[in-house]
């Protein structure tokens, strides 16, 4: 069977079923083609069952971003199915989030299929399962024709014949039904249960997956009655008689549809209707999320985060959080699980991905060819649309929006005065995406320029008059919300709630959700999405509102730009021009080289680099990079995504580029990450790695980086991570055959005495300049030998000795090697900086020393560090005893109120700790 499937799966194409997460849409949209079957084939059914098997197993394109891990048997979870009488048609049109279930068990299809006293006497069943966009119908379907292939559900039919009714809906030429049939299925040709003599036709299961996609006419003047499925006519004129039962009565047969298409098929002709209505449950939720995110973890290691990734998903969903409200629909548990793999499970060796890619795909996944265009395209003007539009609201509406379930998290609680329920984007990056898909279909060109600053500022002028945001609104395009979807034409009936009560609350709800900022927050943009998926676990961010923080709509108006996603757009009748391209690429390259400028925080930094990876366009990357000597993330959590992100973007540069300074100090970076920056690195002169988690292992990484010829390292922070001696022994290795750095700081790594003595040994032929090994327990005669190489070393001229365990004559000794010799050896003048003394006098790098136990006493020992300032004080004390001048003394004074200040800081933080 597997040898089958190998041989047979890159000839056969598959039907266009859309789904959450289990697409069988290939990205060329190609049909599937019939195969010809051989004389050697005994079993049509048989065949018939294998085909079928192989095409609906078949995995998408969409699905490769995860690795391959998933296959159909294992990703499936069953959505809720409620089946409904006719007389309920009043309450068909509830969107999932709506629906009462109290006493209402859901049932399978398989059930569904069970005789009933109405439908009896030779006739087949006519099943009509419906349910709004996302919520599971093709999973369904694609779940039951693999079931029945392997014999676990419906086996009372003996054939199964699935059609698209997107394919049905385009063929144009009249043809019988056998022959449609065997255009798909070559091996059912002239097959005797689709001959139409006796009863055979009771054995057989039609399927029409999408039935909105055709037109039918059950009016006798429209569509002719046919009995023959050998007569020739229109495919929708073959799928009207049967389900008439005018044609193969004794069949049965399925048929799937949104519910705007309900009305289509009269009542008398449904012996059953039944509503999908998605996952219900965070429990269902949760056995989607673990059956995909635990399958495509991989390796122990990210099968650990995978589950504590669940947990929190799990946690966030039983706050009835507003990821819950959205995730009721499964296709936005895919994206959300595309969103976490794409957050959490990114490396140097995986594709190139990005979130406008996933979201791309995700609109790709539920809606058809040129589905997307009339409702997000602003091309919706004519009266002949209007019904188009009445589909729109039926179908679409409550895919993308969703009651507001945490109107009071932003905004102040001030319920409404005729207790309406304000609806907000159900992921609400999906509003930034959406804005964007609007601009780059060419509405407004200069969209990204127009929509700053005075836009909120002009919100917050007009204040509770609704008329005067809408007008000022019309001036800025995209209008997010009114742009998206032509609001005031699609929902007038939403403007006029807007219109008549609580217009101050609707006024500022409004312009909140349409110009959030992400300066409030004060984290880059991937933290965001990841706290919106997982909620905010432990104290809430800080604020913060300086400067002009990068959003997610310009990230994604770049990366939709990019020449594959367009492609995808295309064949959703969303055709990006490529002058518009060319337009928004100068105007956001002219936009990001004026904004780089000026100093940028490290998350509005980060953003932009997330910014040029969606872009995915290297020439216009080395351009703007051009304009930036730094990249400073300190604080920034980077995940191998960042890290992926950073070194993407600077491996778009030329070789001869480099940073001035590549800053990731505290960015909690690990050994597992540190091989995804090697790009990035080469890119570099200083680099500073200080306050991370970098072990022994990851010396070997750093000594390859030194000694790569492409590398032009030339000052090495690694202060206060976890490298004992065994590491800076590997580190050590490469500085014999490294020419390029000049300043290497090893304070507070574990180095040790032994370790201080190996550096004294391999110091003697390298160009360092300054080197750094203070808080490293290094005693007097591993100082002293050290401080004796550096003398005789020929560039050396500063070592940082301080907060090391050195008695009172050791740091004498110290200061005295350092003075230069009147006779003898190098005659050169190391400076040695063991405390803010030197000798008798006050050091002229006391200031220097003190700011760095300032900056790192939070993540050091306070006790040793409080420890070692007080020896400062004896130091200081000592020296000034020693001096005859006034000014001499002052100025030890002074140093002493710094040393005591500091002191009392750590004092003071200690006992604020313990309570």
């Amino acid at each position: 069977m597997r040898s089958l499937r190998r041989k047979l799966s890159h000839l056969l194409g598959i039907w266009r079923w859309r789904t959450m997460g289990v697409t069988l849409y290939q990205p060329n949209g190609f049909h599937c083609h019939t195969l010809h079957s051989t004389t050697s084939e005994p079993d049509p059914l048989e065949i018939h069952k294998k085909k079928l098997f192989l095409w609906f197993s078949h995995l998408p394109q969409e699905e490769k971003q995860f690795g391959g891990y998933f296959s159909p048997e294992t990703m499936h979870v069953d959505p809720l199915i409620l089946e409904r009488k006719a007389e309920e048609s009043a309450g068909l049109l509830s969107p999932p989030l709506q629906i009462q279930t109290p006493g209402s068990p859901s049932v399978t299809v398989e059930q569904l299929f069970e005789p009933t006293d109405a439908w009896n006497g030779g006739r087949g069943l006519n099943v009509l399962l419906y349910g709004a966009v996302g919520t599971g119908k093709s999973t369904v379907v694609r779940k039951l024709v693999l079931d029945w292939c392997a014999g676990t559900t419906l086996t009372h039919f003996k054939l199964l014949i699935p059609f698209s009714c997107e394919d049905l809906g385009q063929l144009s030429k009249a043809a019988s039904l056998r022959d449609l049939v065997s255009k798909k299925y070559l091996h059912l040709r002239k097959h005797p249960m689709l001959s139409g003599e006796g009863n055979q036709a009771k054995d057989v299961l039609f399927l029409f997956n999408g039935m909105e996609r055709m037109n039918l006419d059950f009016r006798i003047g429209a569509t002719e009655l046919c009995s023959d499925p050998n007569e020739a006519l229109p495919p929708s004129v073959a799928v009207v008689n049967l389900l008439r039962k005018y044609l193969l009565p004794e069949a049965s047969i399925l048929v799937t549809t949104r519910l705007s298409a309900l009305d289509r098929i009269p009542q008398k002709y449904v012996s059953r209707y039944a509503q999908i209505c998605g996952f219900n449950d965070p429990d269902r939720q949760r056995a989607y999320f673990t059956s995909r995110l635990l399958h495509q973890s991989g390796d122990t290691a990210r099968n650990h985060e995978a589950h504590a990734l669940i947990e929190l998903l799990y946690l966030n969903l039983q706050r009835e959080s507003q990821l819950a409200a959205a995730c009721f629909l499964p296709s936005y548990c895919w994206l959300t699980c595309a969103t976490l793999h794409f957050l959490h499970f990114t490396d140097a060796k995986a594709p190139i991905r990005t979130l406008t890619g996933i979201y791309t795909s995700f609109l790709r996944l539920n809606f058809g060819e040129k589905e997307l265009e009339q409702w997000i395209g602003g091309k919706t003007k004519t009266d002949e649309e209007l019904h188009q539009l009445a589909v729109f609201r039926t179908d679409v509406l409550d895919f993308f929006l969703a009651p507001c379930l945490e109107s009071g998290k932003h905004l102040p609680e001030e319920p409404s005065e005729n207790g309406e329920r304000r609806y907000v984007f159900a992921v609400p990056a999906m509003q930034e995406y959406l804005a964007a898909l609007y601009v780059v279909l060419g509405e407004n060109k200069s969209a990204l320029e127009k929509l700053t600053k005075q836009v909120s500022v002009a919100i917050g002028q007009v204040s509770e008059d609704v008329n005067a945001i809408v007008s000022v609104l019309s001036k800025f395009i995209p209008l997010r919300i009114f742009a998206v979807f032509n609001l005031l034409k699609l929902f007038p009936k939403l403007y006029e709630k807007i219109s008549s009560h609580n217009k101050g609350s609707i006024a500022r709800t409004m312009a909140a959700e349409m110009f959030r900022t992400e300066d409030s927050y004060n984290e880059d943009v991937l933290d965001q999405v990841e706290q919106n998926l997982l909620g905010v676990h432990g104290p809430q961010p800080k604020q913060y509102s300086e400067g002009q923080p990068f959003e997610l709509y310009p990230i994604f108006m770049g990366g939709l730009l990019h020449y594959g996603n367009r492609v995808l757009l295309q064949q959703l009748g969303c055709s990006i021009q490529s002058t518009t391209v060319a337009q928004i690429t100068r105007a956001l390259r002219k936009y990001l080289v004026r904004e780089l400028s000026k100093p940028q925080p490290p998350e509005e930094l980060m953003d932009l680099l997330v910014l040029l990876y969606e872009f995915q366009n290297p020439r216009l990357t080395a351009e703007v990079l051009a304009s930036i000597r730094a990249i400073r993330l300190t604080n920034i959590r980077m995940t191998s995504l960042k890290c992926f992100v950073l070194s993407s973007v600077l491996s778009c540069a030329s070789p001869s580029y480099h940073l001035e300074e590549l800053d990731l100090s505290s960015c909690l970076l690990t050994h597992d990450i540190l091989q995804v920056l090697w790009p990035a690195f080469r890119h570099t002169y200083n680099l500073n790695l200080q306050f991370n988690s970098l072990g022994p292992e990851s010396c070997i990484l750093l000594r390859d980086l030194l000694l790569d010829s492409k590398s032009s390292i030339r000052s090495l922070q690694l202060c206060d991570n976890p490298l004992l001696e065994s590491g800076t022994s590997i580190l050590l290795k490469a500085l014999p055959m490294n020419q390029s750095l000049t300043h290497l700081s090893l304070m507070h790594t574990g180095l040790g005495d032994q370790g201080a003595l190996e550096l004294a040994q391999t110091l003697q032929h390298h160009s360092l300049q300054e080197l750094n090994v203070a808080y490293n327990n290094i005693g007097d005669n591993a100082a002293l030998a050290l401080v004796d190489a550096c003398r005789e070393h020929p560039t050396i001229h500063t070592v940082h000795l301080y907060l090391n365990p050195l008695s009172d004559v050791g740091k004498q000794s110290l200061y005295i090697r350092g003075v230069p010799k009147s006779h003898g050896g190098s005659g050169r003048q190391v400076r040695v900086l063991a405390s803010v003394t030197e000798g008798s006098d006050v050091s002229e790098d006391w200031h220097p020393i003190l700011s760095v136990i300032r900056e790192n006493a939070s993540s050091w020992d306070r006790e040793r560090v409080k420890q070692q300032l007080k020896v400062f004080l004896r130091d200081l004390e000592w020296g000034r005893q020693q001096q005859q001048s006034f000014w001499k003394r002052l100025h030890f004074r002074r140093v002493e109120k710094g040393v005591r200040q500091t002191l009392q800081m750590l004092e003071k933080d200690t006992l604020s700790a313990s309570k």
